[in-house]
């Protein structure tokens, strides 16, 4: 009986301190803004939740034109350009007139011929100038419909022979940093490079508003597998090192408070990081800001108040529930430092956290149970032996 309640309050002790630890450490990780700090911050979050996570790998590459949709402007008859109606980055439609040519044959005045484009596109190249004589084996300007274009990879050989046609890439242009392109595999090159061990792998991928152009530098994702029902969040929402990875989760009960969160990660791609334990899906995590968020801690707003304000009743420092016991020990505190401020030492045990409080009871009350056990083994004793002298004086 004795051990069990021993034990019992051994337990209800324990829990306290974990308790009076976890408000602690919930008024340490907890950043507490005002509506300002939000918007200089500009937060933004998202909510975690399960989706079909991808295996990628990365590689370098150039966004190149399609040959078939690349159509030079030439003449049949050989003249002189008299009129000249586009230039290099202008857009042309099919038909369009883009110059006339003044034929070498006899005439007054001489013939004049329209030249059209023969595809819409962009005027990529022009290889003339107004007056210019022309001939019917030199090219006149080029035109390139950049609808679509290629992208092409070099990949390790090794990763090109797990790559299938229909392989999805995703794809940064860094001349174009806040656009996000992606390209399906069409084919590999015809031949691969002895030196760097690569193969051209060739996307393509469609080009709305004609924003990408031929040339362009290309950073490449390239999926190389799928699985489904994965905790993941933005990498923009990861902080910390290797060893301690954190995210800032958007608190369910206070507004413009974000708690500093443990995770531990799994695998990394190119925008999402998979999340195996510490968040759940539902949570809200902090992308935008998070990073800021780290410098933050020194707001104007403290936990107390927040939580103050948002249950309409006074909470301790740490954020914790204010009980009557709690408010009575933080009084006391008041008093005795008003009283006397040379007594260093008597405030530090007055300002002892609950969990020496804690402690303290419980040693005092196992003292007790010991010296309680221990008078009654002795009067067991004397009680065990009084029988034998009882029956010898019979």
């Amino acid at each position: 009986m004795i051990r069990s309640l021993s034990r019992l309050i051994l337990c209800l002790a324990v829990s306290g301190m974990a308790h009076a630890e976890g408000d602690s450490k919930r008024a340490a990780n907890t950043v507490v803004l005002d509506e300002t700090g939000v918007k200089n911050l500009r937060i933004e979050t998202v909510e975690v939740e399960e989706t079909d996570f991808e295996a990628t790998i990365f590689s370098l590459g150039r966004i190149e034109a399609i040959p078939s949709k690349v159509a030079a402007v030439s003449t049949r008859i050989s003249g002189r350009i008299v009129e000249l109606k586009v230039a290099p980055g202008d857009t042309v439609k099919k038909d369009d007139e883009v110059a006339k040519i003044e034929s070498r044959m006899p005439g007054d005045p001489p013939p004049v011929i329209p030249l059209k484009a023969p595809l819409g596109g962009l005027v990529t190249h022009v290889d003339a100038r107004l007056g210019d004589p022309l001939d019917p084996e030199k090219a006149l300007l080029e035109i390139t419909d950049l609808s679509e274009v290629y992208a092409v990879a070099r990949v390790p050989e090794h990763q090109a022979g797990r790559m299938k046609p229909g392989t999805e890439a995703h794809i940064k242009v860094a001349a174009l940093p806040h656009e996000k392109f992606k390209g399906e595999l069409l084919r590999f090159g015809t031949s691969a490079d002895k030196e760097s061990g690569t193969i051209d792998a060739i996307f393509r991928l469609t080009n709305p508003g004609g924003l990408l152009r031929a040339g362009m530098r290309a950073e490449f994702s390239i999926v190389m597998s799928k699985r489904s029902n994965v905790v993941s969040v933005p990498r923009a929402a990861l902080q910390g090192e290797s060893s301690n990875r954190f995210v800032y989760v958007k608190d369910f009960d206070l507004p413009n408070a974000f708690v500093k969160t443990q995770v531990q990660v799994g695998e990394i791609n190119d925008r999402f990081v998979e999340i195996t334990s510490g968040l759940l899906p539902a949570d809200e995590v902090v992308t935008r800001g998070a990073y800021s968020l780290s410098f933050a801690g020194a707001s104007s707003v403290s936990l107390k108040e927040a939580l103050d304000a948002a249950h309409g009743h006074e909470h301790a420092e740490d954020g914790s529930e204010l009980t009557p016991e709690k408010k009575a020990a933080m009084e006391g505190k008041k008093g005795g430092a008003a009283h006397d401020h040379g007594h260093e030492h008597e405030h530090e045990e007055e300002g002892a956290s609950p969990m020496w409080m804690y402690a303290a009871i419980v040693l005092f009350v196992l003292l007790l149970i010991s010296l309680f056990s221990k008078k009654r083994g002795i009067a067991d004793e004397d009680a065990a032996a009084a029988k034998p002298a009882e029956k010898e004086a019979q």
